[in-house]
Order: structure tokens, then C-alpha cells, then sequence
């Protein structure tokens, strides 16, 4: 069974290093999948004491205020003999053998993260100690639970903490450790009141009752202890931690688990307790529990990680096979999904595909229909024909036809074209744009390239922008051609004044008039 608390932490480290400690991902988290066991205390409730006794080390930071600003993942391994020794994941090839160096270490790595701003993070620490006296065990050490934040603390720090401390025990496979220090009432516990809130029912909380031996004289805590008080699906635990005056006296962890033992083996009110009491006991029982719950978790992991594999290999298999290394490579696959891009935009404009019959509608509908919407009739009023030939003919008279007016006649008349053309270029920019964006989806070489993708996408749309102003300038230089371009043949299919019946001798001024322009223009 110590095998499978050992691949537990293996598969933490592992979630750690590959960024999943259990925050929102859009891919299943395996960490929140993994039983594990939460330290949850508010401040000055002994919590870092209880972890150290466990571990038989002084290794936490202390200090007033929020001490632990990132969550300690605390992997216990036990060993059969040697030195002691710790590891840190972000230190992989450093053992410390010292333990106020691991101490430093905690608070250099923690404002790495933070800063010096006092803020809070939820990313891990991982941190392995290796030791005969241990239990094999992994525990996660949070930040302690406050009602005021600290001088140089950001705004909404103590709603921050008590956030990330219930975003990691209201997950199932969360075993709560809920710290409560016997010298206050238990109803205003945080631990116990953030427990309740997420374990009701108390099926996954230990509860563990510090600094019984400083409880005003006359009073004890039996009735908690017994769970009389406050009932829970597991035994309560009371330990003695060392006192202040202990630390600063540097008596030593084995010490104090013999007197912590004396403790409880002498006091009156204890002794009958004495063999379920104590920081030794309390390492044991979550060593088991952890142990169980594990078994008990096994065939749900394995369902997981089969089932995230196989997601896995399919995304793999829809991306394609890996990117060449050299850039001869990486040259040549570019090109080749390039080509594959651009014939695919071929086969929509050449009707393989759908989308490109939208063009020849362009030209047979829409082009056509804005034509015939133009108002010819404002140009080819008799007054505007009389008035646009006598002002560029003049008295003059002319062999065939008044040519300077009919010319300007018809030259304002084509340059009206000049709007449904340009619009015609519009829209079969807007088409080819569309296609171009749906060859780029039907790609499928893209998608395993997604900076390659936006790179195409750009370059298509650029040049797709460039050819539309081009195309406008040719568009317009054809209508401005029509108009330049009227043949001699053009004016001698209109038919000489003389030729049918008129009469030379009238003046020129009413030789123009509605019967003559009109015949005329029609022809």
C-alpha cells in the first residue's frame, strides 16, 4: 500500500510540472482527480506546529501575519535509514540536508511568485522530505484563514485566501485536516466553520485540537475530543505542540514527541485517551486513511487517464504527423500546405466546390440589375440633349451629325457606369474573401499550425485587398475608354438630316428640334 501513496505523489509532481494543480482547464484535471489531504487552520491556530511535528523537522516559515502565501504540497517518504534529507520539484538536482535552508527556500520561492507584495498564489510548492521517522504520506499545507489582512497585503487578500482554501477542499477527493486550537470556543473555529460549509455530514474531515495544555485551569477538552461537542465521522486527534519558549530554546522534535506522549500518559483527564492522542498517532491514521481512500479511487483514476489518453491520441492523429526540425523541413511543409490551400481555392472558383458559382451571379444578375436602375432618363431629357448639342456644336454646321454634342451626351450617360462597376468589384472581393476564409477552414493541415494559419489568412486577404484597387482602376479605365472611343462608323449610322427629307435652308438652331434629337439619339 505505500507503493500507491508514492505514485500519488509521482502523479502530482507530474501535474505540476505540465501546469494542471487543479485550477479551471478546458481539459480534464487530473490533479483534482487525486485523493490528498488539506491542511486548513486559521492563523495562530498551530497549524504549522501540527505539520512539523509530523514531520519530525523544523522546515516552515514563521513569523506574524500570513506566513504561507502558496500552497505546500509535502510529500512524505519514508526510508529504512541514512541521513534525512529534502527536495524541492523547481530544484530537482539539490538535496538539502540542512532544514533552515529548506525554510529559506520556502519564502525565496514563494516571493518569486508573488513578489514582496505580501500577495497570495494558488501554484504549489512541491516539497519532498525523505526520512526513517516519517510515514509515507502527502500533504497539502494552505494558507491560514484571517479576518484582516496585513500592512503591504493587496485589497481582497483574506477573501482571496479563504477562496483558494475552499477551491481546494469542496473537491471530493479532498481529505480535510481542519486545525482548532483547544484555548478557543470551537463554534468561532475557521477551520471548522469553512469544513462545515463544504462536509456537512463531517465524512471527509479529521479534526485535530492544538495547545490542549494551555486551556484555562479548570477546563478540558474531553467533551470535543470524545465528540460530544462537535461530532465527526472520524475520531478527533488533540496534540501539544512545542511552545514558543521551546522553539526559541531549539529543543528538538524527538524531544518533543516524548513529552507530548508524557503528556497524555500522565494527565488525569487524558489517560484514557492517551493511546489515540498525539502528532505521531495523527501521521499514522492519515497515512492509513490516504491509503484506502487511494485503493479506493484506483479504477475512477484509470477510467480518467484512459479516457484522457484517448482524447488525446485523437487530437494527435486529427493534427498530423510533427513538424520537421531543420528549416529545410519546416520550408518544405509550409510549401506543401500552401499548395494545398490554393487548390482547394481553385476548385471553388472552378466549381468543384461550391461558393464560386456566386461570382458568375455577380455578372448575370446584380451587375445587369444596377444597370438597368441607373436614371438614363435625366440624361436623355430633350432639354439636356438640346442643351449639351448647341453648347458644344454651336451655329456651326456639320456634314453627318451635331458630333461634339452627341459625344458629350454620351460620354455623361457611360460615365454613370462608372458606380455599378466599381460595386461589381466590391462584391466579387467580398466572395473571394469568404472563399479564401473557407479554403483556409477546409485546410485541415492548417489547424495543426495555428500561427501558420493566421499567417496564410493574412497574406490571402491582403493580396485578395491589393487585386480589388487594381481591378477597381481597370474597371473604371474600360468605362473611361467607352467613352473615349466613338468610331466614325459610330456617327454615320445617324441619319443625315438631308437624307430624310429635311431642309437645308432653315436655321441650324431649328434644324434641333424634339423630333430630329429624338430620332437621332435613338439611332
Amino acid at each position: 500500500m505505500e507503493n500507491l501513496i508514492s505514485l500519488v505523489n509521482k502523479i502530482q509532481r507530474a501535474c505540476t510540472a505540465l501546469g494542471d494543480h487543479g485550477d479551471e482547464s478546458a481539459m480534464p484535471t487530473l490533479w483534482d482527480s487525486l485523493p490528498s489531504i488539506a491542511v486548513v487552520g486559521g492563523q495562530s491556530s498551530g497549524k504549522s506546529s501540527v505539520l512539523e511535528s509530523i514531520v519530525g523537522k523544523d522546515f516552515l516559515p514563521r513569523g506574524s501575519g500570513i506566513v504561507t502565501r502558496r500552497p505546500l504540497v509535502l510529500q512524505l517518504h519514508k526510508i529504512d535509514e541514512g541521513r534525512e534529507y529534502a527536495e524541492f520539484m523547481h530544484l530537482p538536482r539539490k538535496r538539502f540536508t540542512d532544514f533552515a535552508a529548506v525554510r529559506k527556500e520556502i519564502s525565496d520561492e514563494t516571493d518569486r511568485e508573488t513578489g514582496r507584495s505580501k500577495a497570495i498564489s494558488s501554484v504549489p510548492i512541491h516539497l519532498s522530505i525523505f526520512s526513517p521517522n516519517v510515514v509515507n504520506l502527502t500533504l497539502v499545507d494552505l494558507p491560514g484563514l484571517t479576518k484582516v489582512a496585513v500592512d503591504g497585503q493587496p485589497e481582497g487578500t483574506v477573501q482571496d485566501i479563504e477562496d483558494m482554501v475552499r477551491a481546494f477542499i469542496e473537491k471530493p477527493n479532498c481529505i480535510i485536516l481542519a486545525i482548532s486550537p483547544a484555548n478557543q470556543d470551537l463554534a468561532t473555529s475557521d477551520a471548522i466553520k469553512i469544513s462545515r460549509e463544504v462536509d456537512p455530514k463531517g465524512e471527509r474531515t479529521f479534526g485535530v485540537l492544538t495547545k490542549i495544555d494551555l486551556m484555562d485551569q479548570g477546563t478540558n477538552a474531553v467533551d470535543i475530543l470524545e465528540g460530544r461537542s462537535y461530532k465527526l465521522q472520524f475520531p478527533w486527534i488533540g496534540v501539544v505542540n512545542r511552545s514558543q519558549a521551546d522553539i526559541n530554546k531549539s529543543i528538538d522534535m524527538i524531544a518533543a514527541r516524548r513529552r507530548e506522549r508524557e503528556y497524555f500518559a500522565s494527565s488525569a483527564e487524558y489517560r484514557h485517551l492517551a493511546n489515540r492522542m498525539g502528532s505521531e498517532h495523527l501521521g499514522r491514521v492519515l497515512s492509513k486513511h490516504l491509503e484506502v481512500v487511494i485503493k479506493s479511487r484506483i479504477p475512477g483514476l484509470q477510467s480518467l487517464i484512459s479516457k484522457t489518453i484517448g482524447e488525446l491520441e485523437s487530437e494527435l492523429s486529427r493534427l498530423g504527423k510533427p513538424i520537421a526540425a531543420d528549416a529545410g523541413g519546416k520550408l518544405y511543409v509550409i510549401m506543401e500546405i500552401s499548395r494545398t490551400f490554393d487548390q482547394i481555392f481553385k476548385e471553388h472558383l472552378d466549381g468543384v466546390r461550391s461558393g464560386g458559382e456566386k461570382i458568375y451571379g455577380v455578372f448575370d444578375n446584380q451587375f445587369p440589375a444596377a444597370l438597368k436602375r441607373l436614371q438614363f432618363d435625366k440624361q436623355l431629357s430633350m432639354d439636356n440633349i438640346r442643351k449639351l448639342i448647341t453648347e458644344a456644336d454651336g451655329y456651326q454646321p456639320h456634314l453627318i451629325a451635331p458630333e461634339q454634342g452627341y459625344r458629350r451626351l454620351i460620354e455623361s450617360s457611360l460615365i454613370c457606369i462608372r458606380g455599378p462597376a466599381e460595386a461589381a468589384v466590391d462584391a466579387v472581393h467580398g466572395i473571394l474573401k469568404d472563399l479564401a476564409q473557407k479554403s483556409i477552414s477546409e485546410t485541415t493541415e492548417l489547424k495543426q499550425y495555428p500561427p501558420l494559419r493566421v499567417e496564410v489568412a493574412n497574406a490571402a486577404f491582403e493580396s485578395l485587398e491589393r487585386m480589388k484597387e487594381e481591378s477597381k482602376r481597370a474597371t473604371l479605365q474600360l468605362v473611361d475608354m467607352e467613352c473615349g472611343y466613338l468610331t466614325v462608323d459610330f456617327f454615320r449610322k445617324l441619319p443625315q438630316d438631308i437624307e430624310k427629307g429635311g431642309n437645308p435652308t432653315v436655321s441650324l438652331f431649328d434644324r434641333y428640334n424634339d423630333s430630329y434629337l429624338r430620332r437621332d439619339t435613338m439611332s
